[in-house]
């Protein structure tokens, strides 16, 4: 005797479903979406997507052939014995080596799985999400009246990178680092680079698009819902709108390849904010923080990624102050 064979849900059948009611509710959704509010907030949501897709793209790809094709050796290499001569060029490779927030930590495990000193490691680690070309580019097309917040926006984050490098090899004690990062990590064969490539390229591509839809909307809802005024309020409170602009960036975790674009539309707040969102952005985010404490162990992230937020804030006002109009 058989037994009869359950039917299974799966995500297919959830999306044909969903697709069926979308079109059965057509004409309501439609008059939903004429009101003007909302046409508003489709207009910054689609401006925003659109401009960052390419870079975000064109960055995924970038970080999944130097997944497979650049070994952390390279860099390991041509750093200085002295770590603290390291640490500055360290954070220079982020402009041959760049990587999104998401690949820059296992690189950063795998080159301190094969000896690199700490300090070196963490200032590549913070570097090459925040000053690569990509990342550069992005915030100059975002930025286009602006190119100063091109070179501020490098300046502070190769401040803050160098910053911390030095920080922790002064302060920073081995213990604080799990031993599970300190091991070494094999090396990719040859036939199987193209599937790593492709893998890290899919892998940061749909992490790195939800969050921009994240950062997408956060702007459409700011450009409708937040009274003007309010706005304005902020706008003449510079103190307070840094400080909400730090925070906001660790909470939308926005990749680095995007992150410009929203800071851009939220044109009713000045630069220097605008600038420190852009600085703290890919140093410290709670998508970081909680890769980090899963590469490196709580007792490093409960210590790095505060240190990297204030870190990150003072470097971005100093440098906002020294170059921004």
């Amino acid at each position: 005797m058989t037994t009869a064979t359950v039917p299974r849900v799966t995500s297919l059948h959830v999306f044909c479903a969903v697709l069926l009611a979308a079109v059965l509710a057509r004409p309501l959704i439609t008059d939903a979406l004429s009101a003007p509010v909302l046409q508003t907030a489709a207009t910054v949501f689609v401006a925003v997507c659109v401009q960052a897709l390419p870079f975000l793209v064109f960055g995924v790809l970038l970080s999944g052939v130097i997944a497979a094709f650049v070994s952390p050796a390279v860099l390991r290499r041509a750093l200085p014995a002295r770590p603290a001569a390291a640490v500055p060029v360290a954070g220079a490779a982020a402009l041959v080596l760049p990587g999104c927030e998401c690949a820059s930590v296992p690189v950063a495990r795998r080159l301190i799985g094969q000896g690199v000193p700490d300090a070196a490691a963490l200032t590549f680690l913070l570097a090459a999400p925040a000053i690569n070309p990509v990342v550069l580019v992005a915030t100059a097309v975002a930025f286009p009246g602006e190119p100063r917040m091109v070179l501020a926006r490098f300046l502070g984050s190769l401040a803050t990178a160098c910053a911390l490098g030095w920080l922790w090899q002064r302060f920073g004690k081995a213990e604080w680092i799990a031993d599970r990062a300190r091991r070494a990590v094999p090396t990719t064969s040859g036939g199987g680079r193209w599937a790593v490539l492709a893998e890290t390229a899919r892998h940061d591509l749909v992490s790195a698009g939800g969050f921009l839809v994240l950062g997408a909307c956060a702007a459409a809802v700011l450009s409708v819902l937040v009274p003007p005024e309010w706005m304005d309020a902020l706008a003449g409170q510079v103190l307070l709108a840094v400080v909400v602009m730090a925070v906001l960036a660790v909470v939308l975790a926005l990749c680095s390849e995007a992150d410009a674009f929203v800071a851009a539309s939220l044109s009713m707040l000045p630069l220097l904010p605008r600038l420190v969102f852009l600085v703290v952005g890919p140093a410290v985010d709670v998508k970081l923080i909680a890769l980090q404490a899963g590469t490196f162990g709580r007792a490093f992230a409960v210590r790095f990624a505060p240190a990297t937020f204030v870190v990150a804030v003072l470097c971005a006002v100093g440098s906002g102050l020294a170059v921004l109009p």
